[in-house]
């Protein structure tokens, strides 16, 4: 039971940062642009979120700081491809080399200026993303382990996702957005400002990026400063995409699965099941796979690809 516990936990740690890269897609698909440039904007909000805390010995800061850096970096690719109407996913895949490239190199700019060639975030700053404990609650059996018993960014995130959720669903801005994204000219048509709406979706989707970025160097590498911290992270947010199904509220439940399969290979024992660990590595791009393939059969309204996606706005076409 302790190990199925662990394991369970563990997963949930695993998954965090791809909950903030997919939220973080989720948006910028439902406003009709299909961004590959999570990967960089993870990578630039990892490398600000972590320097940021280690001058300032604030964790307050720090989110701050991978919030805005993930914004910044949005507005390079949304000015490419809302104001120029560049090829998205050409500008995509230059912000991930951009955004890979530039935190790669400043990281290794701090590393030279220290004595020890090792950066590593305050006392203060690791103390408070230490697992939370909830009085009444995290010392639950069972329970408290699996819900209540996690760092600031697990509930960060799954706050986020639901926000975005009812964003999305609830509210008359996000029901604009949504038809953006189906068809801008139709929304542009019924007085709905296309490019406003754009560029601030772009833009959030982008800093909630930066976040998930942010945790990567901050907890995953245990606070201490390495390169590539992001390791492919960004890249499979944008497949869990497909396996939410577009939907903030499932991103929760699909950043668990993808976790859990990320750490499965150190939970199964070797002399039962002696599988390659590549096999466990390539799990979740086979269930993406089965998802698509699914969805695309039952050719759902709701739970597809909106049709605007990756394709440029011309006003003057509509």
């Amino acid at each position: 039971m302790d190990m199925l516990l662990n394991f369970l936990a563990a997963a949930v740690l695993a998954g965090a940062p791809l909950l903030f890269g997919t939220v973080g897609e989720i948006i910028n698909e439902k406003s009709g642009h299909l961004n590959l440039g999570v990967e960089g904007i993870m990578a630039i909000g990892a490398c600000a979120g972590f320097m940021t805390g280690y001058a300032t010995d604030s964790l307050i800061a720090a989110l701050i700081a991978a919030f805005i850096s993930g914004v910044i970096a949005s507005v390079i690719y949304a000015l490419l491809t809302v104001t120029f109407m560049a090829n998205q996913n050409v500008t995509g895949l230059t912000l991930t080399i951009f955004g890979v490239g530039l935190s790669n190199f400043f990281g290794e700019y701090m590393l030279g200026k220290t004595e020890n060639n090792t950066l590593k975030l305050p006392e203060n700053v690791t103390s408070q993303l230490r697992n939370i404990n909830i009085p009444g609650l995290s010392n639950i059996p069972v329970v408290g382990k699996l819900f209540f018993s996690y760092n600031i960014f697990i509930y960060i995130g799954v706050v986020i996702a639901v926000l975005i959720y009812f964003y999305l669903n609830k509210t008359k801005a996000g029901l604009n957005l949504r038809a953006v994204g189906e068809n801008p000219a139709a929304a542009d048509a019924v007085g709905i400002n296309v490019t406003r709406l754009k560029y601030i979706n772009i833009l959030l989707g982008g800093g909630i990026c930066g976040i998930g970025g942010a945790y990567c160097s901050m907890i995953t590498c245990g606070g201490v400063w390495m390169s590539g911290s992001v390791n492919g992270l960004g890249w499979i947010s944008v497949a869990l995409v497909i396996f939410a199904i577009w939907s903030p509220a499932r991103a929760i439940f699909g950043a668990f699965v993808f976790g859990a399969f990320s750490v499965l290979k150190y939970y199964v024992p070797k002399n039962i099941i002696a599988v390659p660990n590549a096999f466990y590595d390539m799990l979740p791009f086979i269930i993406t796979a089965l998802v698509l393939v699914i969805t695309s059969i039952r050719q759902s309204k709701e739970n597809s690809q909106p049709a605007a996606c990756g394709l440029s706005y011309f006003r003057e076409e509509r």
